[in-house]
């Protein structure tokens, strides 16, 4: 039985993926700070292991990592975690909303791949898939501490593709645009409110399907970088 650790699968893309491994026949860690969450995402599947932690505390991260791995080998961890902050132009962003960006999506996605790399080492290989962002290429308006911390991901992405290279460590980034989730719905809320069209999404389902094809590929194959978005966000062209 193949196994995935989840950061962030209390909601959302989080959540969605944990129910598809786990309908898939996976052994599935769920990791995020709100245990009744995780405990109702796993539904008592006999496979699911709900693990509360804190993805910004790095004694917390490795307790986790170890208390998943008392059951078996990490075959992959889902590197998930992510806070969007309120938006505002840079002069208007507080600094404490720049460092709990930082602090969950950029250090709490190092610390746990820290973490699991080291497992992964030590057992003879693994795989790290990155929950990046459309924000990894292209940012929204008034999204300073998002955009930054998400292009930052690629980096980690490309630097633990190279470093794992001889290992046995393979490391991709799937880059998701607009999949159905609570704080999507939110931010399609808001726009509406203000007079816009609202925000183009598609089924959250669909971005974990395609975390399950990343994690399912055997060891000699990698997806570097996969893009998923809602056909119709003016992503590509000139709005």
């Amino acid at each position: 039985m193949r196994s995935i650790l989840i950061t962030g699968a209390s909601s959302g893309i989080g959540a969605a993926t944990a129910r598809l491994f786990l309908t898939e026949g996976w052994r599935v860690g769920l990791m995020a700070r709100r245990e009744e969450a995780l405990r109702e995402v796993a539904g008592g599947h006999p496979q699911a292991v709900a693990l509360p932690g804190d993805v910004t505390d790095p004694a917390s991260v490795e307790a986790v990592v170890a208390a998943f791995c008392e059951g078996g080998p990490l075959d992959v961890l889902f590197n998930n975690a992510g806070v969007f902050v309120p938006a505002a132009p840079i002069d208007e962003t507080s600094v404490e909303d720049w460092n709990h960006a930082v602090a969950v999506n950029l250090t709490g996605m190092f610390l746990a791949a820290r973490a699991a790399f080291g497992r992964m080492r030590a057992q003879g290989g693994g795989r790290i898939i990155n929950n990046g962002s459309i924000s990894a290429h292209v940012p929204r308006e008034g999204a300073v501490s998002y955009t930054v911390t998400k292009h930052a991901i690629t980096g980690l992405t490309r630097q633990l593709s190279l470093d794992g290279r001889s290992l046995g460590i393979a490391c991709g980034q799937i880059d998701i645009g607009n999949a159905r989730t609570p704080m999507l719905e939110a931010l399609d809320k808001v726009q509406r409110a203000v007079g816009g069209d609202g925000v183009p999404m598609m089924d959250v389902e669909d971005a974990a399907r395609a975390v399950l094809h990343m994690a399912s590929l055997p060891p000699e194959a990698n997806v570097l970088t996969m893009t998923i978005m809602a056909n119709a966000m003016p992503y590509v062209g000139r709005g």
